[in-house]
């Protein structure tokens, strides 16, 4: 049986106001539907 993985998780969008870096604009998930995207979360301590 194959299962099917797309649209089985919704996830939220990004929350206003975050800072991005290397882009022109804030990006929501719909700009990345289709995508593979790897997030790199950090902080500087």
């Amino acid at each position: 049986m194959q299962q099917r993985w797309s649209g089985t998780v919704r996830a939220p969008d990004f929350p206003a106001g975050l800072d991005w870096i290397n882009v022109a604009r804030p990006l929501r998930l719909a700009d990345l539907r289709g995508r593979i995207v790897i997030l790199d979360f950090w902080t500087f301590c």
